[in-house]
């Protein structure tokens, strides 16, 4: 796994040894922090409708799982706010092998977002259907997209 080195404070060799001891732990010179894996499996997208991703109707789909209780919450949203009809859903069913099509539409969304994207396929996932990438797979953040949309005039007027 990738490191970033943290060189250690410029005045650290000013401070005479003895002080240092007195009135800190001595720190390595060099500090590791590991950095998070770009295909991390618990990778968390972001991104949000009107920065970056224009408000038009039928540019969205929703994946949504059919056990999944933040799913079920954002389906809820979505009959709440009358945006069935503007933003696509697809309930994937909970063995892939069922239907493959909708799975691989998936995770073709999530290797479009992160190139060679290798981590788990979570859901909801909010997709932007022109550019093939999952916009945010955070349901809070889906959540408050969705108010954005139903209160946006585009999407008040269009079938």
């Amino acid at each position: 796994m990738p490191s970033i080195a943290v060189p250690a404070p410029p005045n650290a060799a000013a401070v005479p040894a003895e002080l240092a001891v007195a009135t800190a732990p001595a720190l390595p010179p060099v500090v590791a922090v590991p950095a998070p894996a770009a295909g991390s499996p618990h990778a968390e997208l972001r991104g949000r409708i009107g920065t970056g991703f224009s408000p038009v109707p039928h540019r969205y789909h929703l994946y949504l799982g059919p056990d999944c209780p933040r799913s079920l919450r954002v389906a809820g949203a979505l009959a709440a706010l009358g945006l069935e009809g503007r933003v696509a859903a697809t309930v994937l069913p909970a063995a892939p092998g069922h239907t493959a099509g909708a799975h691989t539409a998936l995770r073709l969304a999530y290797e479009a977002t992160g190139h060679h994207f290798d981590g788990t396929l979570t859901v909801p996932a909010l997709v932007d259907t022109w550019s093939g990438r999952v916009v945010s797979n955070h349901t809070p953040g889906i959540l408050d997209d969705l108010r954005f949309l139903g209160a946006h005039p585009a999407f008040r007027t269009a079938p």
